[in-house]
């Protein structure tokens, strides 16, 4: 159930209305407000009020509306929003703020290397990137690998580094966080906060980055079996927890070939698209695993309708310390961004064309 705060409800009508909440649902059920486009509002399971409950909330002069949705995942429903959201990233820091979702004209490319090596490795490629017309840095300064003895990132190190990227090149940053008690540390130093697929159910992780993520926009990857309502209620934690800044990326899920690293399930960005107003990108390096496939991949998640592609760029994949078989050069992240670009422009004047018709 979700109720919407009356825009014209003063302090003392809005701590009355949560303390109410807060009463009925009970401690062991969090409750925090949080804010979907114009609307300030609050969610919780509506099996935990009776009657008297429910009335008693819905007479608070503080409620504007109580809705049912008719999906578990509530928040970020279409049936609660119906027009796509849109994120803006980079606009608190000294960078160029990009739009993500909405009716922005152009995919946001989001580019960088798997992990931050060294300062020459980050600046050369964030140079590069930025040159190649991406609009997002990524690099990871904090690495979850398969094998404890693989590269594990630089940490906090890795940190300042993409801090001076940034600084330079006047990109966002977008890194990953992998546990609760970093959340505020990486949002000193992100733009957009990481939750990789390994993650996507780590309760805890997902709450922190909705509470103490400082409103920073979040990039939830579908876990590597996660089905689409599992992935949906995912991002329903942090948006419940008060972040609504989502992003869905879609990196692939495990199959039974080997061949490439996952299945890229391109299907799911229509449908999540009439599922959700969040927007959502496509990841073709961890999804193909091999950097031949990226460009092909790339653009066919932007022809699906992918608000924007997250790209493993390095200035030599093969001396890459993490994923080198599946990042690509800057000359090949050029001709990526062009193409996205054009494709973006044939399929705005296809739809012109057919409404002319």
């Amino acid at each position: 159930m979700i109720i919407v705060i009356d825009a014209q409800a003063n302090q003392d009508e809005r701590a009355a209305l949560l303390a109410l909440v807060e009463q009925v649902a009970g401690q062991r059920r969090p409750v925090a407000t949080t804010c979907i486009g114009e609307s300030e509002v609050i969610a919780i399971d509506q099996a935990v009020l009776d009657t008297q409950a429910l009335e008693a909330i819905r007479c608070q002069p503080a409620v504007a509306q109580i809705l049912t949705p008719t999906t578990p995942y509530q928040l970020v429903s279409r049936h609660f929003k119906a027009s796509p959201s849109s994120i803006v990233v980079g606009d608190a820091r000294h960078c160029d703020p990009v739009v993500i979702g909405g009716e922005q004209a152009m995919p946001v490319i989001m580019a960088g290397p798997c992990a931050v090596e060294s300062r020459e490795q980050l600046l050369e490629t964030a140079r590069a990137v930025k040159e190649a017309g991406a609009t997002v840095l990524r690099g990871g300064a904090f690495k979850p690998r398969t094998s404890p003895y693989q590269f594990q990132g630089l940490g906090i190190e890795g940190l300042r580094l993409l801090a001076e990227a940034r600084q330079e090149t006047g990109l966002p940053v977008i890194t990953e966080v992998m546990e609760p008690e970093m959340v505020e540390v990486v949002a000193d130093y992100a733009d957009i906060l990481q939750i990789g697929a390994r993650n996507m159910q780590n309760f805890p992780l997902l709450q922190a980055v909705g509470r103490r993520g400082r409103g920073k926009p979040v990039m939830l990857k579908r876990g590597l079996s996660a089905t689409i309502d599992e992935w949906l209620l995912a991002a329903e934690y942090i948006v419940a927890a008060g972040n609504p800044n989502v992003i869905l990326c879609e990196r692939g899920v495990r199959s039974f070939d080997p061949q490439t690293r996952n299945l890229l399930d391109l299907a799911c960005v229509p449908l999540l698209h009439e599922l959700t107003h969040l927007p959502v990108i496509v990841d073709p390096s961890h999804a193909t695993g091999r950097r031949e496939l990226v460009p092909t991949m790339a653009r066919a998640g932007i022809a699906a309708g992918a608000e924007g592609l997250i790209l493993e760029v390095h200035p030599d994949p093969n001396s890459a310390l993490c994923d080198g078989r599946q990042s690509i050069t800057p000359a090949e992240l050029r001709t990526i961004v062009h193409e996205a670009r054009l494709m973006v422009q044939i399929m705005q004047d296809a739809d012109r064309l057919s409404q002319v018709a």
